[in-house]
């Protein structure tokens, strides 16, 4: 059997196979570069200093890099409209005008500009990742339909790690200047972008759905590129720690080019599949030459076709027995037999329904759902609390005492990478394996980062570290889970405009909390440690912030409760969606094969105008008719 298995994965063997994995390898480069908000940090005591802010001045300005970074309304209504280098396209130019003009301002290339100016700028710049989300996600993800969760680990997995590949370069090649870090961050990632955007394009999937051989190789492929990833994970994180004892520029040098191999590195996949299909025509021509010649050509044909209805009959045996676990498309209609014969006789029209759980919806008919109001508020609580934390990063640092926070920006990069990485995996492995709905993993990363906020909150020693890397790896999991969750609840044809307005929980979560809450706050606790808040005092000590990681952690005790109120709601539709195909009625094809149906006499059309028609019905089993309950 594992001899026909190869067989079809060589004869199968398709330049599709090849474009549709170098698309993801080129996805990966450019999320890899596209994550400029994590660099944010790194230059905005510089900003600050040169534009004479106040710290409520400069999160209004961090405001503004996060709205630039989550508000992609835009983006995810063009997306069906045009092809993806067009959207990428846009993103490099987004990129390079934002992060160019900041970089004028903060080199003294001309005067400093007003903050309103300068907040246009940091929104246009951190626009661009919402541009380059929103193109390589629903590519991707239409290109590896049955691995969601997956596909979206890896992608916001990079966006994440990219903060720490930044941070890599600024140690070793920018030697620790901002003024240089922002110049990068506008000419790097656009020359990546414009290299990499052709190759990420749509690749048609066969509507009859991948054989067991297919997934097993896919799976293969993608525990390859998961190894580089942790690798390269492991490897920042010591490359980092190396950066504060080794000032040598040559070592410094070797490591970036390290770094550089390791994002090269999942090349590998794209050309194992051109080497697939390149070996399966030479094993086609090669078979065509051994042919007897002095056989007749119609005993050979008889032979060949003989031979390949065998070998497709056990194919297809051998994927019967084995359940694939993938999401399913329904087969049962709710009307009865008499409604669809009127139906075809013209004498009733069909009133056309809404649309149920893991149909398409657009975001007028999404906005109208309880459980998309729900995902949006656990977003909210995790990812603005988040948010909080990564903006006051620097303040944070100050206020116990150092100088350096570039090691806790790097910490909660790497963190925020596995966590996507993780997250992506876990809930996926779960979901195939118990139909456990994922948005049990955003309430059980919102209930440790409880933890992390406590301890940014009381501010005892040491504890910026950890605190760092766990809500880093929290809002990795929140980020990866909840973007497949929207496409299996809500669909992928109007996947852009759905995710692209759920993530606007992030900007205004950054607006509350960010900067009305913690920017006043510590206004407010210079204030009384100086008598002024004058932007030349930093504030010290754990009550700096106290007050505000108290209210996060309650924040995120909400999104905790939230989150269990949508596992509740959403467990029938994943064990629908997921369970076991034989307590379900639902086939893993998006075509069910003609022996589920049952077909009915022609109907007489003499009193109509319509010509004769033939209904096919599916067998339902009376034991496995699903509930309204269950879909809706």
């Amino acid at each position: 059997m594992d001899e026909l298995w190869r067989k079809r994965l060589f004869g199968g063997g398709s330049l599709k196979e090849v474009s549709k994995w170098t698309g993801l390898v080129a996805a990966i480069w450019v999320q890899a570069f596209a994550g400029n908000s994590a660099a944010y940090a790194n230059y905005s005591s510089k900003l600050k200093s040169v534009l004479s802010l106040t710290q409520v001045q400069l999160n209004y300005l961090a405001l503004c890099k996060d709205l630039g970074e989550n508000v992609g309304i835009l983006a995810g209504l063009v997306c069906n409209k045009v092809p993806p280098w067009v959207i990428l396209l846009v993103a490099a130019l987004e990129g390079f005008l934002g992060f160019g003009s900041l970089w004028l301002v903060a080199s003294g290339t001309i005067d400093p500009r007003p903050l309103w100016q300068m907040c246009i700028a940091i929104f246009v710049g951190g626009n661009s990742t919402t541009w380059f989300n929103t193109a390589v996600l629903v590519t991707c993800m239409r290109n590896f339909p049955k691995s969601r969760g997956t596909i979206v680990g890896f992608l916001k997995g990079f966006v994440g790690l990219s903060g720490a590949i930044f941070m890599q370069i600024f140690f070793s090649l920018l030697d620790k200047n901002a003024v240089h870090l922002l110049l990068f961050l506008a000419v790097g990632p656009t020359l990546l972008c414009l290299l990499c955007m052709g190759f990420i394009r749509p690749v048609k999937t066969s509507p009859a759905g991948a054989s067991y051989a297919e997934v097993e190789e896919e799976q293969k492929q993608f525990r390859i590129i998961y190894i580089i990833c942790i690798a390269l994970a492991i490897y920042l994180f010591v490359a980092a720690f190396l950066d504060q004892f080794v000032t040598n520029q040559s070592v410094s040098l070797i490591v970036v080019i390290v770094m550089f191999l390791f994002l090269v590195a999942p090349s590998f996949v794209p050309m194992k599949a051109l080497m697939r299909v390149l070996v399966s025509k030479e094993v086609r021509k090669n078979n065509a030459s051994t042919d007897d010649p002095l056989r007749q050509p119609s005993e050979i044909s008889g032979e060949k076709k003989s031979t390949v209805h065998d070998e497709r009959a056990a194919l297809e045996e051998a994927d019967n027995k084995v359940n694939l676990r993938g999401p399913r498309v329904l087969e049962v209609e709710e009307e009865d037999a008499e409604v669809l014969l009127a139906l075809g006789e013209g004498a009733v029209k069909r009133k056309k329904r809404r649309p149920r759980r893991g149909e398409d919806f657009k975001l007028k008919q999404a906005l109208i759902k309880a459980d998309y109001w729900l995902l949006f508020l656990t977003f909210f609580c995790g990812v603005g609390s988040a948010i909080t934390a990564m903006d006051n990063l620097s303040q944070l640092g100050q206020a116990q005492g150092y100088t350096d926070v570039s090691i806790f920006v790097l910490l909660s990069c790497i963190w925020g990478f596995l966590g996507r990485l993780g997250g992506g995996f876990l809930s996926e492995h779960f979901i195939r394996s118990t139909a456990t709905p994922r948005s049990f993993w955003i309430g059980a990363a919102q209930a440790l980062m409880i933890v992390a906020h406590l301890l940014f909150a009381f501010a005892l020693p040491l504890t910026l570290y950890p605190a760092a890397s766990i809500v880093g790896l929290c809002q990795g999991i929140q980020i990866a889970v909840t973007v497949p969750t929207i496409s299996e609840i809500f669909g992928l044809r109007h996947f852009g405009i759905l995710y692209n307005f759920i993530i606007l929980a992030d900007p205004i979560g950054s607006l509350l909390f960010s900067t009305l809450l913690a920017g006043n706050l510590y206004d407010y606790e210079v204030f009384k440690e100086y008598g002024t808040a004058s932007t030349d005092v930093s504030c010290t000590g754990a009550h700096c912030f106290c007050l505000t990681f108290l209210i996060m952690a309650a924040v995120c005790l909400v999104g905790v409760v939230v989150s269990i109120i949508l596992t509740v709601r959403l467990k029938p539709v994943y064990v629908t969606l997921y369970g076991n195909p034989d307590q379900t009625n639902a086939s893993y094809s998006s075509l069910p094969s003609g022996a589920s149906y049952t077909s009915l006499p022609s109907v007489n059309a003499s009193s109509s105008s319509l010509p004769p028609a033939q209904f096919l019905f599916p067998r339902v089993p009376s034991t496995s008719t699903l509930s309204d309950s269950d879909l809706h």
